[in-house]
């Protein structure tokens, strides 16, 4: 069960993206990665978080014990599970998701091309962090020329 949602978030997501980079953002378009892509993540991870820690859905290699997210060696347990890390590699894949979808309206907002946001959303998609890091630095200049903060 957990490959298949495993497997289920990366196709989602990957569609989602290659849509957020590629296609032209029509409002349809944008609803779709908001509300069907992350949405449906945010959906499949509450669901398997809830169903983990309710005992309803078997975590599998999964110690029982209770979360533990005071100490790596309690977020190493949480991990060790193919049900962990699936929540885990979903909850990523979500916000991601959700971080690009604000960029991406941010940079159309704000006049950047597309040539210019395409490495930005790929850095997101591949190490969200580092491209949410990239685009902050970016944008900033473009902010304060349009008089505040926005």
């Amino acid at each position: 069960m957990w490959s298949i949602a495993f497997s289920a978030a990366n196709i989602l997501a990957l569609v989602m993206w290659v849509a957020l980079i590629l296609l032209p953002r029509w409002p349809a378009l944008m609803a779709a990665a908001l509300y069907l892509g992350v949405g449906l993540l945010c959906g499949a991870y509450a669901i398997g978080l809830i169903g983990i820690l309710t005992g309803t859905i078997d975590q599998v290699g999964g110690t029982g014990a209770s979360m533990d997210f005071g100490s790596i060696e309690g977020v190493r347990a949480i991990f060790a599970s193919d049900g962990g890390v699936t929540i885990g590699w979903i909850h990523y894949l979500a916000f991601d998701l959700f971080v690009g979808i604000w960029i991406a309206r941010d940079a159309d907002a704000k006049g950047f091309s597309r040539i210019v946001q395409a490495p930005i959303l790929l850095a997101t998609f591949m190490a969200g962090p580092l491209g949410l890091f990239i685009w902050l630095l970016l944008r900033e200049r473009r902010a304060r020329e349009g008089g505040r903060w926005q």
